[in-house]
């Protein structure tokens, strides 16, 4: 066997370029392959909590993520005139309570700081994507859309919500997606609204419209969503997802005709029905998952980047205590990391076994000390 072990991870997102970090930690060859022609920009402000703050720190970059927290205030609702109608200082949509140790910063500027912790000791292959993989028990022969064919001695898929390799290695998608019945679009505009370090909302009859600041006011994000158990729109066709859009959101004032207005020429346009992903094993010989690929708790959760991060460290971090017993440290994974998937997807499920939950602070607190090692 060769002294150094050789990983493909395939997608550069914060499950994916953290699993990269810690394995090249731990000592693999690491190379990443992800299909935008560089790091994807965009997204919502998200959370880092709890337990995953330590996984922040353990990597150098707790200070780093504290100075690009968004800094918001508060958060308004409006009514479709643009009237306040209520305010609040103590929490907003998006980030919860404000005075509370926890991380609001944009995901692309996460991903931005995981992206400098691993660029110089990760290959990185941007602008390509898996086509094919083959597992013959002792290394997965990989078959790329661009670059030369190659083997690794592991493939990692932390791809997302649609994951390629989930795909390719465990079945097609419905097998494992529960869907949510919400559709929702998340994009940078503009800050028209003149928002400083601030959140304002609006909720229609069958839609919602959020907007606020970004990068200390310099520019704003938009949300945009509506509810609709039926509706199927392919995730890659943006065209369809921009009409879907305009006929729903047209009717219900405030600020909607500008938001899709810019919409249609924002650089970062995202949409997608929020679903989670549900797993009974999260690999399948030297091919494992990580991250939304494997148990997408959605963003209603307001826990999908705090899963990723740990996530992934666990992942790396047992495989390497496995050492070349790959099965065990992958069914370790699963193991230790289950039950607080499970419990973070019920926080968006009325279907809380055992009844009423633990709070989460409390439950973070459990977990850390049981799941958070230091490998």
């Amino acid at each position: 066997m060769r002294d150094v072990r050789t990983v493909l991870v395939s997608g550069a997102s914060v499950a994916g370029l953290t699993v990269a970090y810690w394995l090249g930690q731990h000592g693999y060859s690491v190379t990443v392959v992800e299909r935008h022609p560089g790091l994807r920009p965009g997204g919502q402000a998200i959370d880092v909590r709890g337990p995953a703050l330590t996984v922040l720190g353990r990597m150098g970059l707790l200070e780093a993520a504290e100075a690009r927290k968004t800094g918001i205030r508060g958060a308004s609702i409006v009514d479709r005139d643009g009237n306040e109608l209520s305010r609040d200082t103590e929490s907003t949509p998006t980030g919860g309570p404000i005075d509370n140790p926890d991380i609001e910063l944009l995901r692309d500027d996460l991903v931005e700081l995981l992206y400098g912790a691993t660029q110089d000791a990760a290959e990185y292959l941007f602008d390509d994507s898996i086509a094919a993989l083959q597992d013959d028990g002792t290394s997965v022969a990989v078959t790329f859309e661009r670059a030369a064919a190659r083997s690794f001695d592991f493939v990692i898929g932390a791809d997302g919500l649609h994951s390629n390799v989930r795909a390719l290695v465990f079945g097609p998608e419905e097998q494992f997606i529960k869907r949510l019945g919400t559709h929702a679009a998340i994009f940078t505009v503009p800050n028209f609204l003149e928002l400083d370090y601030w959140q304002k909302w609006h909720y229609g009859d069958t839609t919602m419209a959020g907007v606020y600041s970004a990068r200390d006011n310099t520019e704003a994000r938009a949300a945009l969503a509506f509810m609709d158990t039926e509706l199927r729109i392919d995730y890659r066709d943006a065209e369809a997802q921009f009409a879907e859009l305009e006929r729903r959101m047209a009717e219900d004032g405030w600020v909607r005709a500008q938001l899709l207005h810019y919409m249609r020429n924002a650089p970062d346009f995202y949409f997608d029905e929020m679903s989670q992903i549900k797993m009974d094993s999260w690999s399948k010989g030297r091919v494992a998952l990580v991250g939304d690929a494997a148990y997408c708790c959605s963003p209603l959760s307001g826990q999908g980047t705090s899963v990723a991060l740990l996530g992934a460290y666990i992942l790396a971090g047992e495989l390497a205590a496995a050492g070349t017993d790959y099965e065990r440290g992958f069914a370790n994974y699963h193991a230790e990391f289950n039950g607080y998937v499970e419990r973070n997807q019920w926080l968006v499920s009325d279907n809380i076994p055992g009844g009423e939950p633990i709070p989460q602070e409390e439950f973070d607190r459990v977990v850390h000390s049981i799941i958070l090692e230091d490998y």
